[in-house]
């Protein structure tokens, strides 16, 4: 089997994303590559929850429409979901909360009978789809064992009971490939992060960056680092600069309202020079919008955020092994050239859970700052050629170690002198100059499809896998900026050689991505916008290339 999509759905509090992490295990653990969407409301109880977890022989980074299997934790989850099915008796349903044709079993009944809580349901219907599909008890058995960090043996049981009532539907074998784990774009960031010399996140929990925190959290002790929750976005900001002007690598996560919030402190990095990585989880707005669910609206939000004029390193991975590699790219350039980094990602690839091959990914090594050589009176601010001053840390009794807001001189005196402040703004915008050339030995534009195709999809951030996948099956090159400030002029140009009609895919309402190309004198020649907060599916992507093919006829 080439590849197959299940669905598990309920209500908010049956642990729908938990299962649905289970299942992509599951699946995961015969060969198949994996890609798993969550779709929640903003409720802690009660509305609609599902997952869709897609498994493929191939690498896959987006989600169909059709599905073969349902599991329904509730009749909402029957009754929303069922017209997609492929063939319709392929639902397992909890018969004591749904109505269904298919495999049901009294769930809630086994529930009560093994005194287990009622959210173990879904370890009892993950049981009997993997009877369905011809697992074997072993595979299922490993993987809960794995992953179920709390009363794994009661879940096992509630899973039998359901694996032998069940009966078999379809047959999966193994594929003669590489197990890969599954890891959310989330935690592949916080791996980056760590793995670049993190020593303190501070966040304040927001979707889509929630998880990073959590992950971040209990991860805190295994490798010596410092994860916070203050009470607000300002104090996570202001926090994470103190600890940068002790020597501490620092990142927060937040989203479009809380970066709302640490735009002051975000000049205040720009003029004092202090790095900070920011991940910015984008989700639709204007105002609360449509907290939990995704977009790709503040591109221009990152870019100007501020008063002021100060350079920004501002980056859009598209997946897990993005987040992993730029993560860590994001945290060395902060260091480097003292300035802030933003990762500017969404609830869909942020939340998404991917195979993810860390064999694939280029090796970043952890860069270290360029310090005070202690030869003559410390200035923090001095000048130099590409613009960064050495760094010595507090307390340091050799030094005195001045950050200023204001505008300053070398030594971070507070001046207003003409001659002295222009020549602080240079020294500060000098060093994107020499950030975007060594920014050319990195791919910060990535190709991929057929590279000598004349037609081209341009596309950014999380649609990078729906994007690929419907271009690879229509002979169509991918172009997709990675690096979005400062802007690979260069690459860019590279990558377009040859094309004649290149098409936009953005999840916004305004083609953000496209008035950034403008200016640098790049034009586009049609767009596909998708704005009401759910991803681009491939049926999507067809449909949506049909209206522009017709369009502009290539």
């Amino acid at each position: 089997m080439a590849e197959f999509s299940v669905l598990i759905g309920g209500k908010a509090g049956d642990g729908i994303n938990q299962a649905g992490l289970l299942l992509a295990h599951l699946v995961s653990h015969l060969g198949y590559r994996v890609y798993m969407y969550l779709d929640y409301p903003s409720l802690i109880r009660g509305g609609h929850n599902f997952a869709i977890i897609r498994a493929s022989d191939k690498k896959i980074a987006a989600h169909r429409d059709a599905l073969d299997f349902v599991l329904a934790l509730d009749q909402n989850t029957v009754n929303v979901h069922k017209g997609k099915l492929k063939d319709p008796s392929h639902i397992i349903y909890d018969s004591d909360s749904a109505k269904s044709e298919g495999i049901g079993h009294a769930l809630k009944k086994i529930i009560k009978e093994e005194n287990a809580a009622e959210i173990m349901r879904n370890s009892a219907i993950i049981g009997s789809f993997a009877r369905s599909m011809g697992i074997q008890w072993e595979t299922l058995n490993t993987v809960f064992r794995k992953f179920i960090p709390k009363q794994v043996d009661l879940n096992l049981k509630l899973a039998r009971r359901a694996y032998d009532e069940s009966r078999e539907i379809m047959k999966v074998e193994p594929l003669p490939q590489k197990f890969l784990p599954v890891v959310g774009g989330n935690e592949a960031a916080g791996f980056g992060l760590i793995k670049a010399g993190l020593n303190n996140y501070v966040a304040y929990p927001m979707t889509p960056t929630s998880s990073l925190l959590h992950f971040l959290a209990a991860m805190q002790s295994e490798f010596d680092m410092k994860v916070i929750h203050p009470e607000n976005e300002i104090a996570v900001i202001l926090m994470a600069l103190g600890f940068a002007y002790v020597g501490q690598k620092a990142a927060v996560g937040t989203s479009g309202g809380g970066f709302c919030l640490m735009t002051e402190a975000l000049s205040l990095a720009g003029m004092a020079e202090l790095p900070v990585v920011i991940v910015l989880g984008q989700r639709p707005g204007p105002s609360t919008g449509l907290p939990t669910y995704s977009s790709q609206t503040e591109l221009h939000f990152a870019l100007n955020a501020g008063q002021g004029e100060f350079p920004r390193f501002l980056v859009a991975p598209g997946d897990a092994e993005e987040y992993y590699y730029w993560s860590q790219v994001a945290l060395n350039m902060a260091w480097k050239y003292q300035m802030p980094s933003i990762i500017l990602t969404d609830k869909l690839s942020g939340e998404g859970a991917y195979s993810f091959d860390i064999d694939s990914v280029p090796e970043v090594k952890e860069e270290q700052p360029v310090m005070w050589g202690r030869a003559g009176e410390y200035k923090r601010y001095a000048l130099t050629q590409n613009g960064v001053s050495p760094l010595a840390f507090a307390p340091d009794k050799d030094a005195i170690i001045k950050v200023n807001s204001y505008e300053h001189d070398e030594a971070g005196i507070t001046t207003e002198d003409a001659l002295m402040s222009k020549a602080m703004c240079d020294k500060r915008l000098g060093k994107e100059c020499h950030l975007a050339q060594e920014l050319e030995g990195y791919e910060t534009v990535r190709v991929y499809g057929r590279r000598d195709a004349e037609t081209a999809i341009l596309c950014w951030g999380s649609n990078k896998g729906v994007c690929t996948e419907f271009a690879e099956s229509q002979g169509l090159r991918v172009i997709q900026p990675v690096v979005l400030s400062p802007f690979p002029v260069n690459r860019f140009r590279q990558a377009l050689q040859g094309v004649k009609k290149l098409v936009a895919v953005e999840s916004n309402a305004t083609g953000q991505l496209i008035r950034l190309l403008k200016i640098y004198g790049f034009q586009v020649d049609d767009k596909i916008l998708k704005y009401d907060g759910r991803p681009f599916t491939l049926e999507d992507m067809e449909r949506e290339w049909n209206a522009v093919a017709a369009r502009i006829q290539f």
